[in-house]
């Protein structure tokens, strides 16, 4: 690590706000030069707005941006980059369709008079990418080449504005082993030549292996700055994490729900070997009949992917699911439908709830697309269904002609539940099903899925608060950097502790889940 004694960059007392949310809340962030300086913290901690800040994205409420000692306010991303600054993003902002030569010198093509050198671009570019040991065709099409040689196209084109600081952000989110090597490999030549590299990433063994500090937020705020190697894994993940607050009320759900006795017959859900390249690892997992299995891992772990790829959102290239026996499937959503499978997203604004239709409107979906556009289902039947689902879930105001998007978040995602025990599923997958509600409507969702177990439902249940999982679940498994792993028995030994140090834990070499 540099022992450079001043920052390069230093925000000091960062708050913005949008509507209703403090999104950053007197945040403090110093990078020096020749580091690489780990952004840590879960979904929503305030990370992505506290790049957007620096990169002038966002305007910040109140606080001071300090850029090589002169104090800055930047309007805009191209007023960041002349300052210095560049950033990668995780998805590759690049266009496929033009030549590697191209996308490293957009915006700084060598020109004779009004027209572009061509010639000299592709020189140009060769240079940049052999600075980061890249040996490829400049006249290639970007798109004819890996993803890893594409990030590296990316920072070669980052590198040309003469940067100060990279931003990584999430760079090896689609990479294999040996693409992060060489990716890392290259970001140490950087931190050698003195650019400091801000890093933002969900594994933790990549943090640890690159990263000389790091700093953590929660929920807005600042935590702390650390020095990489004095921070045990399993003090980080706490910190990240932090404690729950408030209390969810008076669940006694979690003695019901220990698995005390073994589910015997065949499985309702068998996976086996089921995994995608480069979201997670071929896994194996069973759930049985009124079971409530639990998935728990940091964001990005692949905990999310797994459960897509047992409902048919994402297709598999590797292994076989089950179905009560049988080997099925499940291409797309539908088919999971078909077979009795729901799914209900973690993102509810992008990909559950429907705001500008009404609430009986975003109930009768999932009906209407089992039955197919060919038989349109009764409104008879419409009404009776959504009735009795908005008077089972409780859900507020009880008027179904109401437009979704006026309703509070705790009732939107009841009318999303709603949507999908309209369609009576055997299997229920809940990615975090309770966040963003009030305390109430956790508690009323909680006890929602185990009745729903009690009657027979198969559930496969994600969740960031640990107690929550512990709440409802019968088996936890822990998901940790795209490995679906340990399997734990719920009892009263398993704590919010141990599923920490389970996440934290170094994963042993060469070990297959």
């Amino acid at each position: 690590m540099s022992q450079a004694t001043s920052p390069v960059v230093e925000m000091t007392g960062i708050t913005i706000e949008f509507p209703g949310v403090k999104a950053l809340d007197g945040v403090d962030f110093r990078l020096f030069p020749g580091e690489v300086h780990a952004l840590m913290g879960e979904n929503g901690a305030g990370k992505s707005t506290l790049i957007k800040v620096l990169t002038g994205v966002y305007q910040a409420g109140a606080g001071r941006i300090v850029v090589d000692g002169v104090e800055r306010t930047f309007s805009g991303t191209d007023e960041a980059q002349e300052a210095g600054i560049s950033t990668v993003y995780q998805e590759v902002n690049l266009v496929g369709n033009l030549s590697v030569a191209e996308n490293v010198m957009l915006g700084h093509e060598p020109r004779t008079g009004p027209f572009i050198s061509w010639r000299a671009m592709r020189r140009a570019a060769r240079e940049y990418l052999a600075r980061l040991h890249v040996d490829v065709d400049p006249g290639a099409e970007l798109s004819s080449l890996s993803v890893a040689v594409q990030q590296l196209c990316a920072i070669a084109r980052a590198t040309v504005v003469d940067a100060k600081v990279l931003i990584l952000d999430e760079p090896t989110s689609s990479l294999q082993k040996n693409e992060v090597d060489e990716l890392f490999a290259v970001v140490r030549e950087l931190k050698e030549r003195g650019v400091a590299i801000l890093f933002v990433s969900h594994f933790l063994d990549q943090v640890y292996e690159i990263s000389d500090r790091m700093t953590v937020l929660r929920n807005g705020r600042l935590v702390g700055e650390y020095l990489t190697p004095e921070l045990p894994r399993l003090e980080l993940v706490s910190k990240m994490i932090g404690r729950a607050e408030g209390e969810l009320g008076s669940i006694e759900a979690r003695a019901h729900r220990v698995a005390e006795s073994a589910h015997d017959g065949t499985p309702r859900v068998r996976a086996v070997g089921l995994g995608k390249h480069g979201r997670v690892e071929p896994f194996d997992l069973e759930l049985f009949p009124g079971q409530i299995v639990g998935l728990v891992g940091l964001l990005g772990s692949g905990r999310t992917e797994a459960a897509r790829l047992i409902y048919g959102a994402d297709r598999p290239d590797s292994g076989e699911l089950e179905l009560d026996g049988k080997r099925v499937r499940l291409p797309h959503p539908n088919a999971a439908l078909r077979h009795d499978v729901a799914f209900s997203s973690e993102d509810r604004k992008r990909e559950g709830i429907i705001g500008d239709l009404t609430v009986r409107e975003n109930i009768a979906l999932a009906v209407q697309t089992v039955r197919g556009v060919w038989r349109r289902v009764p409104k008879k039947e419409i009404d009776e269904i959504v009735d009795r689902f908005m008077e089972a879930l409780n859900i507020h105001p009880r008027n179904p002609a109401m437009l979704l998007k006026n309703l509070s978040g705790g009732n939107q995602q009841k009318v999303l539940l709603a949507r999908w025990l309209a369609t009576s599923p055997k299997v229920l997958v809940l990615d975090e099903p309770t966040r963003g509600i009030d305390v109430g409507a956790k508690a009323e969702v909680q006890r929602l899925v185990i009745e729903l177990a009690d009657r027979g439902m198969s559930v496969l249940f994600i969740s960031s608060e640990f107690e929550e999982v512990l709440r409802v679940s019968e088996r936890v498994r822990i998901v940790r950097d795209r490995v679906v792993a340990d399997e734990l028995v719920n009892g009263p030994e398993l704590t919010s502790q141990v599923l920490v140090e389970r996440i934290a834990q170094t994963p042993e070499k060469g070990a297959v889940a």
